[in-house]
Formats: C-alpha cells, sequence, structure tokens
C-alpha cells in the first residue's frame, strides 16, 4: 500500500518563462491507469470488482465522465481470484463480466455499469489475491485482502425485548473480530403499513436507525471487547425524520421487528475511509489511500453480523403513541 499526494502548483510567473512557448498543452500524453474498487464479503452470494480507467481529452471532462467509453476497456480484462493458505495456492476464480442497470446518477455515467462478478464461496481461512491482465499490455494489476472472521455479539441477543425509553441509554457489546478494525452499528425497524379503509392490507416496511457510525477497535487481531452507548431519544427522532404524516394509513408493530445489524471494516478498508473524511484542520491537503499494485482504488474486506428476531417491548410501543415526535404517524 501506498499514499499519494497531489501538488499543483500555480506560483512561476510568466517572465521566468521568456523563452516558453505562448501556447499550454494541459492534456500530456495520455497514460493507461487502471482504477479498482472491490470489497469481498464470504457472505455474499456473488463478489463484484468495480474496473476502469482513467480518461483524458479536450474541452469538458465532466462531459467525458457521462460518456461510458471514456471509463471502461474496449477489451474484456483477465480477472482472477487467488484463494492462498500460507504459501500455498488453494484456488483460482475467474470473474466475467456483467452489467446493472441500478446505479444513482451523478458525475460518471449512469445507469448502467460493467462490473466484473464471480460467485464462488469463500473462506476466511484463506488469504486472497486479486489480479487483473490487461491483454493488450500484458500489465498485472493486483492487491490482496484476508476476510474478517466471525465474532460474538453479547448484546443484543436473538429473541429478547427491548425498550426504548425516552430520556435514557442503551448499550451494545461485542467481541472484536479477526481482521476487523472499524465497526458501524444499525437497527433495522419493521413496521406494518395499512389504509385506513382496509385494515388487514398491511405491507410490511422497514427504516434504519445508525446507533453506533464508527467505532474502532485497537487492532485487528480479533478478541477486543467493545462497546457503544445510545440514546434511545433518537429511535423516535428517526421516526419523526423518516415517517411521513398520512391520517390515510395506520401502522403496526409486528412481532420481532428489531434487526441489529454489526457491519465490520477491514484495516484497508478503515483506513481508506480515515483519509476521505473532510480535514478538519486548516491544511486542506490530505493524502489519498491507494493498495492497488500498478493501478490506484481499494480491495478490502468487510462481513456484516446480523442479531435477528427481537421484539419491541410493549412500554416502546406505547412511546411511539404517546410521544411528541411520534403521536402522529398513526401507530
Amino acid at each position: 500500500m501506498r499514499f499519494l499526494r497531489i501538488f499543483i502548483f500555480l506560483l512561476i510567473p510568466g517572465f521566468l518563462l521568456p523563452s516558453c512557448k505562448k501556447e499550454l498543452n494541459l492534456n500530456a500524453d495520455w497514460e493507461d491507469v487502471t482504477i479498482v474498487y472491490g470489497i469481498m464479503n464470504q457472505l455474499d452470494s456473488a463478489h463484484y470488482i468495480k474496473i476502469t480507467k482513467a480518461f483524458l481529452g479536450p474541452g469538458n471532462a465532466l462531459e467525458y465522465a457521462q460518456i461510458a467509453d471514456s471509463s471502461n476497456y474496449r477489451m474484456k480484462l483477465n480477472v482472477t481470484l487467488e484463494a492462498w493458505s500460507g504459501s500455498n495456492l488453494i484456488a483460482i476464480y475467474p470473474f466475467d463480466t456483467t452489467t446493472i442497470d441500478s446505479k444513482d446518477s451523478g458525475i460518471f455515467y449512469f445507469p448502467n455499469q460493467l462490473l466484473y462478478v464471480n460467485d464462488s464461496i469463500l473462506s476466511p481461512e484463506y488469504t486472497y489475491t486479486l489480479k487483473i491482465i490487461n491483454p493488450e499490455s500484458q500489465e498485472v494489476i493486483s492487491s490482496q485482502t484476508a476476510l474478517i472472521k466471525n465474532f460474538h455479539v453479547e448484546k443484543p441477543f436473538a429473541y429478547q425485548s427491548i425498550s426504548y425509553d425516552a430520556g435514557k441509554n442503551s448499550k451494545v457489546e461485542w467481541t472484536s473480530a479477526e481482521g476487523g478494525k472499524r465497526y458501524q452499528v444499525v437497527v433495522r425497524f419493521f413496521y406494518l403499513e395499512a389504509p385506513t379503509s382496509n385494515p388487514t392490507q398491511g405491507v410490511l416496511k422497514s427504516v434504519d436507525w445508525v446507533i453506533v457510525p464508527g467505532k474502532l477497535a485497537r487492532s485487528d487481531e480479533g478478541g477486543e471487547s467493545l462497546d457503544a452507548s445510545y440514546s434511545n431519544d433518537g429511535f423516535y427522532s428517526m421516526l419523526h425524520t423518516q415517517l411521513e404524516v398520512d391520517p390515510n394509513v395506520e401502522r403496526t408493530v409486528p412481532n420481532y421487528s428489531l434487526k441489529y445489524y454489526f457491519i465490520v471494516a477491514g484495516d484497508d478498508l478503515n483506513t481508506y475511509i480515515e483519509v476521505s473524511q473532510p480535514s478538519n484542520s486548516i491544511i486542506q491537503e490530505k493524502p489519498s489511500y491507494n493498495n492497488i499494485e500498478n493501478g490506484i482504488g481499494l480491495f478490502s474486506s468487510r462481513f456484516v453480523q446480523v442479531i435477528d428476531s427481537i421484539n419491541l417491548s410493549q412500554r416502546s410501543i406505547d412511546e411511539i403513541r404517546s410521544n411528541p415526535l411520534t403521536s402522529d404517524l398513526g401507530f
């Protein structure tokens, strides 16, 4: 891995360059730079790698970004994932191309996106080496990551009833995972929504509440006891923000209405997140993180531990109905 710093100097006045031409060519010779992004999770049924290239041309770069051919290679790349146990090669998994049509609008072309995909079962007992070979240049772009192993959550646990008592705090507790560095905890709240004219035609919906935006382990070796507190009032504020008042619908809370998602980022992904955050310093220049050999981008791992089958207590359901923030939401 390496850190790249880009400096732009505009401090040379024209009179110091009397022998230079008056025309300045901003488009230097183009260089093939491969851009790679992939996050591996052994629980995923399919594993995706996004591979594009840098582009250069005269005119507005934003217009080029809207053209798929500006970012995509014209030929299919040779993409494989190697599973290693120490120095022993266990398996080689080839990737094929696929196109998704669900990318949101933005600077780059949408909604179709070209990705490389593989549906092999991955094991956290191995490390994985990504290899990309350009068939024209024969250049090899590579990176390596370990996967995050399973871990134990002490609190909450399945089949319990949880109360979000207003004005108080609650806590989550877990043991850090081997290979995991950053933790985010999200509560997903499920509810049934039905028209008041036909209450039996309820549709199951959900909203997410981030209770731990980011908690760091001291290392990625695993086995560390971690915990985080959160304000119960945030539950009612979340419902107030995410649900609309609608006198034509009624909402009910079903059994097992809560799921807790413990989302874990590997060390490289955590570093990428940290260096990508806005600077709080007067010095705004920040390094960009890269762990791709002969390219730029990120190849790392994540893991999601789900604690489900949790009930919201009747006391908290009553609080939804009476709390000034949520009393008009039809529960």
